[in-house]
């Protein structure tokens, strides 16, 4: 009786367990950003839009105005993981340090999808 509980307390809470353990010890502290950005087709309209941010008018108004894609609440993607970006748009983004809508450290990067202006508001 004594060894049938023992490998069925085993084999129920040890796998369980060790198995959750496993998960969070192999998790590679994913490296996240909280990114916005401004996409634009033509060329013309991106470097109006940075006009428009050198001229010190908020990020998140600009991409409201100048953004072409459907992330136009102020040009919120919200928190990603790397890998989840065309790789030219990814290497600007993780590059960049985190700011603010009221003053970005921006970044840019051309893509298949067109002309990206970058901010990141955090990282974890």
């Amino acid at each position: 009786m004594g060894k049938n509980d023992k490998k069925g307390g085993e084999k129920a809470g040890g796998k369980a367990k060790g198995g959750d353990k496993d998960a969070g010890g192999k998790a590679k502290g994913a490296q996240l950003i909280n990114v916005r950005h401004i996409l634009c087709e033509k060329h013309a309209k991106k470097e109006e839009a940075l006009a428009k941010l050198n001229e010190g008018v908020k990020f998140d108004e600009v991409a409201r105005n100048y953004s072409e894609d459907k992330a136009r609440v102020g040009g919120a993607l919200g928190w990603k993981p790397k890998g989840s970006f065309d790789p030219k748009f990814e290497e600007v983004a993780f590059a960049l340090e985190p700011s603010t809508t009221n003053s970005p450290k921006i970044g840019e990067a051309k893509t298949e999808f067109g002309y990206h202006i970058i901010m990141v508001e955090g990282r974890k």
